[in-house]
């Protein structure tokens, strides 16, 4: 994300709270924890892209919009560091290796598996905190948004919602077997920049139509921007994850 295209944190930082996250499975690197509220009774789970940190959407938080009683938690992890094939072997933070500029002729199965159970360890976290799995979002930029709908639309638990950010879908033709029944019907917010040069256009919109070709409920919204977020696209965000989250 660039953030000098976002609004960044403004005086209502100084409302957020920041607290240490109850145990992770990275205890050497826990997620970054921002609650809008002393009592949350919600959480979203938001997942950096390749090569950024935790650190990379807390500013947008502000802009949310979320900042009303009782509060919601927002938990970003971070990616563990490793070398990535496709960016000459140099080392980062990675959700999954990337083979090939054509990231679909050989996709890291095991990376993505592995991120996998560590995104339903943080939600199961969420849950056992307290929050219903029915108040937790699962949001997630670039390789981030890939692992968002690939956990989110595995697991067990309805969810309240998926956001996926200038993304694909990873390891498509596996997804008819092991959609799970509980989040068939989960709201997926899909929005892709129309010049992105990273992922393609056309890379987002034919994962809509994988999506939609499994009977998902996406909305999907596109941007005149390139691989990155702007501040109208943070603001539809914010509507969307307020209405997820309504009481």
């Amino acid at each position: 994300m660039r953030s000098n295209q976002i609004a960044v944190a403004r005086i209502l930082c100084a409302l957020l709270l920041v607290v240490p996250l109850a145990p992770a499975m990275s205890e050497a690197n826990p997620p970054i924890i921002v609650e809008t509220g002393p009592e949350p009774d919600a959480s979203i789970i938001w997942l950096h892209g390749l090569g950024a940190d935790g650190n990379d959407f807390v500013p947008v938080v502000p802009d949310l919009g979320l900042d009303q009683a009782p509060g919601v938690r927002l938990v970003f992890p971070h990616a563990p560091r490793r070398p990535v094939t496709v960016n000459m072997g140099s080392v980062m933070r990675a959700w999954f290796d990337i083979f090939a500029l054509d990231r679909f002729l050989h996709e890291d199965e095991e990376g993505i598996h592995a991120s996998a159970r560590y995104l339903a360890e943080l939600v199961d976290a969420e849950r056992a905190a307290g929050i219903p799995s029915r108040r937790i979002v699962l949001a997630g930029f670039s390789q981030g948004g890939a692992m968002a709908l690939f956990e989110g639309l595995r697991y067990p638990h309805p969810l309240a919602g998926i956001l996926a950010l200038s993304t694909y879908l990873p390891l498509a033709g596996s997804l008819g077997e092991e959609l799970h029944a509980a989040n068939r019907e989960t709201p997926i917010l899909f929005m892709h920049g129309q010049f992105d040069p990273v992922i393609p256009y056309f890379v987002g919109t034919t994962a809509v139509e994988q999506l939609r070709a499994q009977g998902l409920e996406v909305e999907f919204r596109a941007y005149p921007m390139a691989h990155q977020v702007v501040p109208e696209q943070i603001q539809a965000i914010g509507v969307w994850l307020r209405e997820r989250l309504a009481r």
